[in-house]
């Protein structure tokens, strides 16, 4: 049991999120499937003054002068910025946004202070998988597989590759519960994961993750608590020992690398070197770089929209982006959800050595992206992992996979974790 309160307040939780219909939940109070702690109805309503507050504040936004360059290598314009931020504060509906996690009957049980959407599939013998988001993402990037992975028969699947979905919130990100000391890492929150599926009923399960969700859900594969079959992973840690030596010190690519692990290096090498700045910061100094982002949205958005030379800038929509940064803002996370950097004392989550890829002796499934951070090498990955059951390469999608391409990246699941179905 962790040190987290079981009794959050409703503003630390948003819970149990189901197709409507389906799950067999009846009105006001029930009891956990397992648990016998309840479960509540529960809405998601931010009181219209943090709104107006938000829109204040962006309003007498302080502007840097013009980047001296003309071209984003000093980081995110400031005619973009003002762009996205005028926007923001005229344009941008988070009514919207609390209408996309209200859209379905949704619940709240307190389970460790956490943040937990719970979407059930209405196909019987649907497979249990527990998702879980990174940063400076949040669970509105995964909802958009919502449908795919329920519904699969309206998305080119069959009835048997229905999922039922459970999608936490990671402590300090979101509703859920902020931590008030340490120890919330990768390892905590996978047994706090395993605590939650055995709460809601489920005697075996997947898991999935990408960005922070990869460690989380490799973690609990090292655990392998009973009821875990296996998991899928697409930002897999498989950089061998003398690769992360050379990358650690700057050297030229080694002799001897296939074409894809030379691509990998190059790779890996320009994200360390361009493009990870933010991550040293939030490793190293979480709370001072909470000041700002707390204080101001501009900053906030700037920050986030930054990721990975601009991914979000560059390929989600303005209002896709803005829920997920409102959402950062109006529970007042920014400062809470970087820690987790500093959680893991400067680990890369890439490493296969620094993530104790050697300790996973269940099955794992991985899909590569081909404008992900990097391109795992299946040489590698093999390497990594010795029980590696799913490898692929497809042609589209980047680091937010579920988020850009939710129906190849429902597809792959399907295909990944197909071999783990229980016979019926």
């Amino acid at each position: 049991m962790s040190a987290i309160s079981l009794f959050p307040t409703k503003h630390e939780l948003i819970a149990a999120t189901a197709a409507a219909g389906v799950v067999g939940l009846l009105p006001g109070v029930v009891p956990a499937a397992g648990t016998g702690a309840p479960i509540r109805p529960f809405t998601v309503d931010i009181p219209q003054e943090d709104i107006t507050e938000l829109r204040r504040r962006i309003a007498a936004t302080r502007w840097p002068d013009r980047e001296t360059v003309n071209d984003r290598s000093q980081g995110i314009q400031l005619a973009k910025m003002q762009e996205i931020v005028r926007y923001w504060g005229t344009e941008y509906d988070w009514r919207k946004a609390e209408a996309k996690l209200n859209a379905r009957p949704q619940f709240m049980t307190e389970i460790d202070g956490l943040d937990i959407i719970h979407v059930r599939s209405k196909h019987a013998n649907a497979l249990p998988l527990i998702m879980t988001h990174g940063w400076p993402g949040s669970v509105f990037e995964l909802l958009n597989t919502v449908g795919p992975l329920t519904n699969p028969i309206a998305h080119g699947g069959s009835p048997e590759d229905a999922f039922d979905l459970v999608m936490p919130s990671m402590p300090g990100y979101g509703f859920s519960r902020k931590p008030t000391g340490t120890g919330w890492n990768p390892d905590r929150i996978a047994r706090a994961w395993a605590e939650l599926m055995e709460r809601l009923g489920y005697t075996y399960y997947v898991a999935q993750g990408g960005d922070w969700g990869a460690p989380v859900s490799s973690a609990m594969a090292r655990h392998a608590r009973r009821g875990l079959l296996g998991i899928h992973i697409n930002l897999p840690a498989t950089i061998p020992p003398e690769i992360a030596a050379v990358l650690a010190g700057g050297g030229p690519a080694p002799a001897g690398l296939s074409e894809k692990e030379r691509a990998a290096f190059s790779s890996l090498e320009t994200f360390y070197k361009k493009y990870r700045a933010y991550a040293a910061m939030m490793g190293s100094r979480p709370q001072t770089i909470g000041y700002p982002l707390t204080d101001s949205p501009a900053g906030l958005a700037a920050w986030m929209y930054d990721y990975n030379n601009g991914e979000p800038e560059r390929l989600l929509s303005k209002d896709e982006m803005l829920d997920d940064v409102t959402l950062y803002w109006l529970t007042n996370s920014a400062t809470t959800s970087a820690r987790l950097y500093w959680e893991t004392m400067g680990q890369s989550v890439l490493l296969a050595a620094a993530q104790k890829t050697a300790e996973i002796s269940l099955p794992v499934a991985i899909t590569v992206f081909p404008e992900e951070v990097y391109r795992a090498p299946e040489t590698w990955a093999r390497r990594a992992y010795r029980n590696l059951i799913y490898f692929n390469e497809v042609n589209n999608g980047r680091h937010f996979a579920a988020w850009e391409e939710p129906e190849l990246f429902s597809a792959e699941l399907r295909a990944a974790f197909r071999s783990l179905r229980q016979p019926h």
